[in-house]
């Protein structure tokens, strides 16, 4: 039973046939198993001396064997390059080049070679024929088959009698299922008359599980008697391992006195040595730390000493060292338990009073005196204030210096006021109680100094401005330019540190292969990395980190973090130099974004000077002033606002468009009115001309006169010398005489007047532009209502329009003609290049005065047409010679000729003589055919040649008419 219980399952499958006739085979026919040398190898006996000719973990420690290599099989015989499963698999992940890389040899591993297994050949090949032949003799294979497989099928068929139960791992009889099935209650029940059966039932239980347990130990014994040989050669093999345990332990005992001889004599000393020198360290560490201790217990004293003389960045620094230090180095010390709560609130009582300190100062900076001096003031203290905010991450401080800025101007206008209020006798103060009131009460000299002086403070201001805040962003820059440097260091040591690891593994390898550092590398080629590094390793570990008598000095005190800090010297645009430290915890981002709004803190001064400037104009411009201003006191006016406006744009490097809108505005309301004006005036002129020509007085042709040169500019007046000068009939333009009214005279004036607004008021350019275009077209269309259309007649009380009227208003408008490109060219120098397509007005007026003059050229041809239709009509082809009608017509023409050949020039009159001439050939040739007259020579066609002989001899002797090509065959009909 216990047998049974204890024992395994005996296996069943085919595999065990094998394992018996292996262990069979062993017994018969190899020598006895012996023990394995890589388990436990043989040590020699005998003499304990020679232990170290065998591999022995005292002595061989520190010498390389065959015990210290490791194979990995597996990896050496699988090559991913043979078989083509791996090979796709590596080409498809890697690429081709994976497989087809050949590998280097290393340099570690010797060449082997067929020569090196030849001795292994000659050895292995006479024990080789022994084996076959020995193979060859032994008992046939078969036979020993046979019977070792009716042994192992006999054991099998008795096994098999026992049941499965006894066989299965988890076999128990504390288990109730398998207990009932080994023993059923069924044999055991002492009911009724079954007691016999039941006690014969029971007895062949017990036989039965005997016979299992003599088939299980017959079975054992079998095992056992096969593995006999080999359990007697184990327990031989336990009695020598006993063996070579005893000799370990002798061996291991002799090393141990040894080593504490050793111990004793070259050991204590060294060790004492080391902890007397740890000890001393100890104690300089000791030492240095109430050191740090008294100088941390002076913190608070000194804090306040630095914030009486206004060092904020000291204190700062002071109280985030020793913060540092607190968590750091004196971290959990009682007697400094309250002292980083102090420190916290110091600093925060530092941040308001750096707030406050720089509110008053900008307060100071931009309330002083209003002079020519721009120097910044007290440059060190600002610089200070700064790297303090700075370091606090107070980055809002400029909204301060904005807030007193927008005070200060407004200060300045009231100051000014109040100033030049002050000095003029005329205002009441004590009745006019308003600021507003009493500049209101101040003419235009008057209130134009003050404008000025406003503007001159403002000047002053905005430099001063730019100054303070120049300083703060280059100490803002500063601080940048340290974060880079700070990142190129680190960069430079990472890359350092990188080469130096590098060098020390190159070194490593050099040392294990044996060599020397200098065999490795020639003189000078030794990096200096590797130097240090062999410098360092060189070192006695036994050195001491300082001397005594360097107790006190800094480098022995603590490696706290404070030691670590790092500060470098800056000098600001004022020539302040500042230390900086690294602890300027500000990224790169918040620096930039911080310089960007102290530079918007500028562009809003200047929109602040604006702002106020143009308040100040509003409340002078409520009563109509800037609009009553004349054109040169409007002119004084705007060229001051935009040498402001040009100034503060110097200064501020941006453009401020609220005072130039002001100024646009104010411009316009004078373009409007001053183009009114002008249009009420000539529309005046217009209606009281009456269209005869006038005189030219002196001064109008020295205007004409300044503008022959290209350049339109008002002339100034000349003393009373011009005066003496008597009016000419005709105005001389570039050497043709003009024949002119005295509106045109005035218009001319006009225009010129414009061009030169536009030149000292650069800004309503476009405006003078249409407004001037206006005043052409409505000159135009206005003469050509009073002449063409006879609208003088019933204006000005005409009796009729001549042709002398009709040739002087052609004139007129040729004069304007000629001045409309010079006056495009002026307007087109000012403009910009987006606005030329405005000039496209001018090209529109020069077409519609063309026409004009057109209209009036064929109005002259239509007054003789009518007149020879009249006279040509009545014409009878008769004598005497010349006839009544070829007089009259003579007559009429030198009427005309004499009306407009000092008016027109003679180009002009000869074209207009040729176009009436056309017009007389007409009637006459229709009033031919009408007579039947034609050119044969006869009576009749004398007459009439006698008749037009008499008319071209009078055309061509009037005046610049001589050479005139008159073509009088076209009168007759053509022979067909």
């Amino acid at each position: 039973m216990a047998s049974s219980h204890s024992s395994s399952p005996v296996p069943q499958s085919n595999s065990s046939d094998a394992f018996f006739k292996k262990e069979v085979d062993a017994t018969k026919r190899f020598r006895p198993v012996q023990s394995l040398p890589d388990v436990c190898p043989k040590e020699p006996t005998g003499n304990p001396n020679n232990l170290h000719d065998n591999p022995s973990l005292v002595v061989d420690q520190q010498r390389w064997t065959i015990y210290h290599s490791k194979v990995n099989l597996p990896a050496a015989l699988n090559d991913p390059r043979l078989a083509k499963r791996e090979s796709d698999f590596f080409t498809k992940t890697w690429g081709v080049d994976f497989v087809d890389t050949e590998v280097t040899p290393s340099f570690y591993l010797p060449q082997i070679t067929k020569e090196h297994f030849a001795l292994y050949q000659q050895e292995i090949t006479p024990r080789e024929k022994v084996h076959e032949r020995c193979k060859n003799i032994g008992t046939p294979k078969d036979t020993f088959d046979r019977t070792l497989l009716h042994s192992h099928d006999k054991s099998r068929t008795d096994l098999e009698q026992v049941p499965k139960i006894f066989m299965k791992p988890d076999f128990a009889l504390e288990d109730s299922l398998t207990f009932n099935a080994v023993l059923p209650w069924s044999h055991f029940s002492t009911a009724g008359g079954k007691g016999n059966r039941d006690a014969a039932s029971s007895k062949l239980l017990q036989e039965k599980l005997s016979h299992y347990l003599d088939i299980v130990e017959v079975n054992i014994a079998h095992q056992i008697s096969l593995r006999s040989e080999a359990f007697f050669h184990a327990m031989t093999s336990q009695h020598e391992l006993q063996d070579y345990l005893r000799k370990t332990s002798q061996a291991v005992k002799l090393l141990r006195e040894k080593i504490a001889k050793i111990d004793k004599v070259m050991c204590e000393g060294s060790l004492r040595v080391l902890r007397l020198s740890l000890t001393r360290n100890n104690c300089i560490k000791a030492y240095n730390k109430l050191k740090l201790m008294a100088t941390v217990h002076q913190t608070q004293p000194t804090v306040q000493l630095l914030l009486s003389t206004s060092e904020y960045v000291g204190a700062l620094d002071l109280i985030a060292t020793t913060q540092e230090v607190l968590q750091q180095e004196l971290q959990g010390i009682h007697s400094f338990r309250h002292l980083g709560s102090q420190l916290c609130e110091l600093e925060k009582l530092i941040d308001k009073m750096m707030i406050a300190e720089f509110s008053t100062y900008a307060r100071n900076d931009l309330n002083r005196p209003l002079e020519d001096d721009c120097q910044i003031l007290e440059e060190e203290r600002l610089v200070s204030l700064v790297f303090g905010l700075l370091k606090q991450r107070k980055l809002n401080f400029y909204e301060i210096y904005g807030d007193e800025m927008i005070n200060t101007a407004k200060n300045i206008i009231k100051q000014c006021v109040v100033n030049t209020v002050s000095q003029i006798e005329e205002i009441d103060t004590e009745v006019v109680v308003k600021l507003a009131d009493q500049m209101r009460m101040m003419n235009f000299p008057q209130w134009f100094d003050l404008l000025k002086n406003i503007f001159s403070k403002f000047t002053i201001f905005l430099k001063r401005v730019k100054a303070t805040l120049n300083t703060i962003r280059s100490v803002v820059f500063l601080v940048l330019d340290k974060n880079q440097k700070t990142r190129d260091l680190e960069d430079m040591l990472q890359k350092n540190s990188a080469k130096e690891s590098m060098v020390d593994s190159e070194v490593a390898y050099l040392t294990h292969e044996g060599m020397f550092i200098s065999d490795a590398f020639g003189d000078g080629e030794l990096p200096a990395g590797a130097a240090d590094a062999a410098s360092q390793r060189n070192t006695s570990p036994n050195s001491e980190p300082c001397s005594s008598d360097s107790i006190s000095e800094p480098e022995c005190t603590t490696d706290s973090s404070s030691s670590k800090e790092h500060t470098s010297s800056s000098v600001t645009p004022g020539g302040v130099e500042m230390m900086i430290s690294d602890d300027m915890k500000l990224t790169d981002l918040e620096l930039v974004r911080l310089a960007n709004n102290i530079q918007e803190l500028l562009y809003n001064a200047s929109d602040i000077c604006h702002d106020r400037s143009v308040k100040f104009l509003m409340a002078r411009a409520k009563d109509g002033f800037l609009e009553k201003l004349n054109s040169n006191e409007f002119v004084t006016l705007s060229r001051l606002m935009e040498g402001f406006i040009l100034d503060t744009e110097q200064i501020c490097g941006r453009k401020s468009m609220s005072l130039r809108g002001a100024l646009q505005s104010q411009a316009n309301r004078f373009v409007n009115r001053f183009h009114e004006e002008r249009k009420t005036k000539l529309s005046l002129l217009l209606d009281n001309e009456r269209w005869k020509q006038a005189e030219v007085p002196a001064e109008f042709q020295d205007l004409v006169d300044s503008v022959s040169d290209g350049r339109i500019s008002l002339p100034e007046k000349k003393p009373t010398a011009t005066e003496e000068r008597k009016p000419a009939e005709f105005l001389i333009v570039e050497g043709q005489k003009y024949a002119t009214v005295g509106t045109v005279l005035l218009l001319i004036r006009i225009i010129l007047e414009y061009c030169q607004c536009v030149d000292n008021i650069p800004s309503i350019t476009t405006d003078m532009l249409t407004r001037l275009s206006d005043l052409l077209k409505y000159f135009n269309s206005r003469s050509c209502q009073l002449v063409l259309g006879a609208g003088a007649l019933q204006v000005v009380g005409l009796k009729t329009i001549t042709t002398k009227n009709l040739a002087l208003s052609s004139r007129c408008l040729q004069l304007i003609v000629h001045y409309i490109p010079i006056i495009r060219a002026h307007f087109e120098a000012r403009l910009q290049p987006k606005q030329f397509s405005m000039l496209r007005h001018f090209d529109h007026i020069t077409k519609d005065y063309h026409d004009h003059i057109a209209e009036i050229s064929a109005k002259l041809v239509a007054i003789m047409d009518s007149l020879f239709d009249k006279l040509l009509s009545k014409y009878e082809v008769k004598a005497p010679v010349p006839s009544a009608c070829f007089r009259n017509i003579c007559k009429q023409m030198a009427k005309m000729h004499e009306a407009i050949y000092d008016l027109l020039p003679e180009e002009q009159t000869q074209m207009l003589f040729l176009r009436i001439n056309a017009s007389y050939k007409l009637h006459l040739k229709r009033q031919l055919a009408h007579l039947n007259v034609v050119n044969d020579g006869g009576p009749l066609n004398g007459l009439v040649t006698s008749d037009v002989a008499f008319y071209t001899g009078n055309l061509q002797a009037l005046k610049g008419l001589n050479n005139l090509d008159l073509n009088m065959a076209e009168i007759w009909e053509q022979k067909r």
